[in-house]
């Protein structure tokens, strides 16, 4: 347990702690933000660059992981050279009330990346990826075809100019 003044000089250089509510503050920022650019990074060398010690990286970053923040590692694929060239993103328009379970079910549909529930004239957004066109028609004929699809407009996305949803974490100000 870290002395009164060790908690003092910890607040001082990295903001609150994490206490009751779960609180991020710059350190979790930065831990978050090395996970993210290196999930395979040692503790010891997060707490290295950090200045802190790898029992408090270690503390910290099972306290993420607990919170449900860090959800898990993967590595970061180009997904071109998987050999899905095509990126698809698909407006669509659901009967009334039936909107949730149509999109769990988009969501399990092979290429899909992300299914959006948004605000304005349509309903949802897909987000796919696809080998080919004949794929690509498979899936959205597959749609169209679904019960309570009213419409499906598809866009085929011509260039990827930048594709990374990993987000820069924000600490809470406190």
């Amino acid at each position: 347990m870290p002395r009164v003044s060790d908690r003092s000089k910890m607040r001082e250089q990295h903001g609150p702690l994490l206490t009751g509510q779960l609180t991020i503050d710059k350190l979790d920022a930065k831990l978050i933000a090395l996970c993210m650019s290196d999930g395979r990074k040692a503790f010891r060398k997060m707490a290295e660059e950090l200045g802190v010690s790898t029992t408090t990286v270690v503390a910290r970053v099972a306290r993420l992981e607990s919170a449900g923040i860090i959800r898990g590692y993967s590595a970061r694929v180009d997904s071109e050279k998987l050999g899905y060239g095509l990126t698809a993103v698909t407006e669509i328009l659901v009967s009334k009330g039936k909107l949730i379970e149509m999109e769990k079910e988009i969501a399990k549909l092979p290429g899909v990346c992300a299914v959006y529930d948004v605000t304005g004239e349509i309903d949802g957004v897909v987000i796919a990826k696809f080998k080919d066109r004949e794929q690509l028609s498979t899936f959205t004929k597959g749609l169209l075809a679904m019960p309570f699809v009213e419409r499906a407009n598809t866009h085929v996305v011509l260039t990827t100019v930048r594709e990374d949803f990993r987000l820069p974490p924000s600490p809470h100000d406190s």
